[in-house]
């Protein structure tokens, strides 16, 4: 196994249910629904049109494990490809297509301190110190041992709201209801190797590394993969209406390597105590940041989460692809004491969990990167192309 494979996927490769998509060359030229087997890319867009049909079927994991397919090539080949600085079919695209793409925010008490601060700082990193020691002086506590929604989630909140110092994200962060935004479109996530984008008008922003859950048209989450929820501290923090600006850019979503199904080896428990490292390169300095997520210090449980996104009250036909949250809010100075982080164009970002491998990204800006333009109507006009 040489290293580009070793550290791309999981741990226990030989044993996973891993899917994914490809975007081959001519004289198919177009993604292709793709399955590793034995350290092998096998084409099966001939067995199944796309992965959200794939993720919907009743025998999803008997069909994997069985399917045949053309043979792409060594999985290591197509990581490499990919890594290229202009990838070189065939490569890996993000492991889902007409998902919705969704987030859940604040489910760590930890970014939970984070979102207050933004947004009592209104985006000015300057002030971050300041507010967390203030903030920790007057929660005082563990957050993380609240449950939400619970009884001792509102007396904090009667508490808090008494001094002044409730805030909309304690809201959502032990309160009854999550949130859930809508993070990228469908088709509009770069997959493992590809630039992610920040938005040029941003000076204040990080990395999001979580665990995605590949969720069916039945609310069935039928595997995970990682993700990248790029975030825009300032234009956030500027105010919550800014949501959108903030997290929905050209590239600003990361998905990948692949998505990992759920069997008898790889079950909803691997999830809720996995661990999410980052590790962020810098380019143009000598910085390095590592750090992890613990999901076992979620505040809402995983399934709770897909409960609160869809059911009888909002029906997703085409399946979701749903973010869990990130513990991971990075306060290392980087450019000046006092000043936080914040991305640096150029910076190589890794995501990893022992059990869905790694996805790799490079930072760039949004309006520099290419241009989204492999939306629906081009992917209907190839699905029709290939009969």
């Amino acid at each position: 196994m040489s290293d580009t494979m070793s550290f791309a996927l999981p741990e226990d490769a030989d044993q996973a249910l891993l899917v994914g998509r490809v975007w081959r060359d001519a004289p198919r030229q177009g993604p292709a629904l793709v399955v590793v087997r034995r350290g092998r890319v096998l084409d099966i867009t001939a067995s199944g049109t796309c992965m959200a049909d794939l993720l919907d079927r009743d025998d999803t994991v008997a069909f994997v494990a069985a399917v045949e397919g053309e043979d792409l090539g060594p999985v290591e080949a197509l990581l490499e490809n990919s890594l290229r600085d202009t990838p070189e079919a065939p490569y890996l695209l993000a492991p889902c297509d007409v998902q919705a793409i969704k987030a859940c925010g604040v489910t760590f008490a930890v970014s939970l301190m984070e979102r207050v601060i933004e947004e009592q700082a209104g985006g000015d990193p300057t002030r971050a110190g300041e507010l967390r020691e203030e903030l920790n002086r007057l929660i005082g506590g563990d957050l993380s041992k609240i449950v939400p929604g619970s009884e001792a989630a509102m007396r904090l909140k009667a508490e808090l709201q008494a001094r002044g110092a409730w805030s909309q994200y304690m809201e959502v962060g032990i309160g009854p209801d999550a949130e859930v935004f809508t993070k990228a479109q469908p088709l509009s996530a770069v997959g493992f190797g590809h630039g992610v984008g920040l938005h040029p008008a941003s000076a204040w922003n990080n990395p999001e590394p979580e665990i995605v859950l590949a969720v069916d048209a039945a609310g069935q989450a039928k595997g995970a993969t990682l993700g990248n929820d790029v975030n825009l501290r300032d234009v956030e923090g500027r105010s919550a209406l800014l949501l959108g600006k903030a997290k929905d850019n050209n590239a600003s979503c990361a998905i990948g390597p692949f998505i990992r199904l759920f069997d008898e080896r790889f079950t909803m428990d691997d999830v809720r105590s996995a661990m999410v490292s980052l590790r962020i390169e810098g380019a143009d300095d000598a910085f390095r940041l590592e750090d992890a997520s613990d999901m076992r210090q979620i505040s809402r449980d995983p399934l709770d989460l897909v409960g609160q996104t869809l059911g009888p009250h909002h029906q997703y036909p085409d399946g979701v692809m749903l973010f869990l949250g990130t513990m991971f809010s990075p306060i290392q100075d980087r450019d000046g004491e006092g000043q936080g982080f914040t991305h640096h164009v150029g910076d190589i970002v890794r995501i990893a969990s022992p059990r869905l491998g790694t996805l790799v990204n490079r930072v760039d800006r949004s309006d520099r990167l290419p241009p989204w333009t492999f939306g629906i109507r081009r992917w209907l006009a190839y699905q029709t192309r290939r009969g």
